[in-house]
């Protein structure tokens, strides 16, 4: 699927401000960027368009990858992800070395948000899938177990996809047509009406909503 433009952010925390009409809204702080574009993928040299974004410097780094920045003659980068787009006319105005910032973003449009949610290690079927679990007095021996899995003599088995206790968490997650309450670039933050996945000081992949823009071209056709 065909990306926007987007940022490299960390999740810095949930706070509340003031909306236009004076109540107060609940928004997660990002400090998105400011990001370095690393590389510039084309349709003509590589196959399909997309850009190569850096975020946070590093110092020490293997010999294979600092050759990549040397290379393009910029500093080490802690962090690399790659944005697809969808037209090749996007790509053409961005060259390697530049800087992208929250000026990126304007208050009031949607955007995707892309992080890891938070790992809560291994959990049983309650806490993981919403189990109600047995009785709790009466003498009730039965409280959080699994409980029966299977059949008996058919099929003699436990059915492919039985949900079971488990790793719980930790996994990419994207929350699509979050609002941009506010935009501070002179400290690099955006604030997202709302919560999104991830642990405060998590990586954050903060993109121009996609559903938004369709919806955007198929206005633009009506009219035409």
């Amino acid at each position: 699927m065909a990306r926007k433009e987007g940022l490299i952010g960390r999740k810095v925390g949930m706070t509340q401000v003031f909306g236009d009409d004076g109540n107060h809204v609940p928004v997660t702080v990002i400090q998105a960027g400011p990001c370095t574009v690393v590389g510039v993928r084309t349709r003509e040299s590589h196959g399909y368009d997309a850009l190569q974004l850096g975020f946070e410097t590093k110092k020490k780094m293997s010999k294979p990858d600092a050759g990549v920045f040397k290379k393009a003659n910029l500093a080490p980068m802690r962090v690399v992800r790659e944005i697809r787009l969808e037209k090749s006319e996007q790509v053409a105005g961005y060259q390697v070395g530049q800087t992208l910032t929250a000026e990126l973003f304007i208050a009031g449009e949607l955007v995707d948000v892309v992080a890891v949610t938070k790992g809560k290690g291994f959990q049983g079927g309650v806490k993981r899938f919403g189990w109600a679990g047995g009785d709790s007095t009466h003498g009730s021996m039965f409280h959080r177990a699994p409980g029966s899995i299977g059949a008996s003599s058919d099929p003699s088995r436990v059915w492919p996809g039985h949900r079971l206790p488990g790793r719980m968490g930790g996994v990419q997650r994207t929350v699509l047509n979050v609002t941009v309450a506010r935009v501070m670039p002179e400290q690099n933050l955006v604030l997202l009406r709302g919560a999104v996945p991830g642990a405060n000081g998590g990586l954050v992949m903060i993109r121009k909503s996609i559903k938004t823009t369709k919806q955007q071209q198929a206005k633009a056709a009506d009219k035409k």
